[in-house]
């Protein structure tokens, strides 16, 4: 798996209990994606609005702990959602 991908499967942990994460979680576990953006576009409508919900706390928490290389890479798919 993508590092980028393997931070966000990581970053979901966090929100396993909502059905929307866990639909997110197994498509990053089971799917094979090249890229960011493979995983992207299969992402349903309510699946994107939750990354958008998420992933700003997420990165926040990741530069405030100085983990600057987990931050990017959830940049990076944050930006590809918008």
């Amino acid at each position: 798996m993508d590092f980028t991908l393997g931070y966000l499967r990581e970053a979901l942990s966090n929100y396993d209990r909502s059905s929307v994460c866990k639909r997110i979680t197994n498509k990053l576990t089971n799917g094979k994606f090249h890229t960011e953006l493979d995983f992207v576009r299969i992402l349903e409508e309510d699946e994107i609005q939750f990354l958008n919900n998420v992933l700003p706390d997420e990165i926040k928490y990741a530069f405030n702990e100085q983990d600057f290389i987990r931050g990017n890479q959830l940049n990076e798919v944050y930006e590809l959602l918008l």
